[in-house]
């Protein structure tokens, strides 16, 4: 069983530390910033052998240097995304595999918030790392893609097991909550939940990790029927 730790930096992001206990190996999701990584991993008494990213942008992989001349990790990353994040050792696509440990996650392309976006599946432990590509209530922006990308994104997510705990990487759920109500204001199980979130936000508790069983119920983006309808909610959240 995975030991998933959340690290908050920056404004609004979320790093994910992840242990394997019987290998003791120990992974980060798309590093933000070196210096809590590393501070989290020692207090654990783990020590990193992995970083995983899921796509180029800065605040995804401006930790990967110093993580790695720390503790000389190896660090897994998209393919089609090699010339923007020059520290991958190893480069994946589509239906590859990477192990922590004896644990295995299968490789899903979901490009459109950048061109080579990628998410690892772990299905052992019902746990998704998806980026910026599945937000709770929403999804990411368009900056290298299309709706029709995205559209066929959330298709490949949502086929998930409902049980499937998703590890996005930003703490916006309140936000894409007030829009996702403008978009289905007769979604009972959508205005459900933002009260929950809203109690939760006041107590200061992070809102995520969310399931595919809960978005499939309340994110207008993957419940959208059309990728012409992904495309006008997504214009309509850009300007929310």
């Amino acid at each position: 069983m995975l030991e998933i730790i959340r690290i908050p930096v920056l404004s609004d992001n979320y790093v994910w530390l992840v242990h394997e206990p019987q290998s003791k190996e120990t992974m980060v999701v798309d590093p933000a910033v070196a210096e809590p990584v590393l501070a989290e991993a020692e207090k654990r008494g783990w020590t990193i052998t992995q970083i995983w990213n899921t796509h180029w942008h800065p605040d995804h992989t401006g930790g990967n240097a110093e993580i790695k001349a720390a503790t000389g990790c190896h660090i897994t990353g998209p393919e089609a995304e090699q010339e923007r994040i020059p520290t991958l050792d190893t480069l994946v696509k589509q239906g590859d595999t990477v192990k922590l440990g004896d644990v295995t996650a299968e490789v899903i392309d979901v490009p459109a918030h950048t061109a080579g976006h990628i998410a690892f599946h772990i299905a052992s432990d019902s746990a998704a790392f998806v980026g910026d590509t599945l937000f709770a209530m929403s999804c990411g922006r368009l900056f290298e893609g299309t709706a029709a990308q995205m559209y066929d994104n959330m298709r490949k997510l949502e086929a998930l097991p409902g049980s499937t705990q998703v590890y996005c990487a930003h703490e916006y759920t309140q936000s894409n909550g007030e829009y996702a109500l403008v978009a289905e204001p007769d979604n009972q199980a959508l205005q459900d939940r933002m009260t929950e979130v809203l109690a939760m936000r006041k107590r200061g508790e992070a809102t995520v990790p969310t399931t595919i069983a809960l978005e499939r119920a309340t994110n207008p983006f993957m419940r959208a029927s059309s990728a012409e309808e992904l495309s006008e909610r997504r214009v309509a959240k850009d300007n929310f």
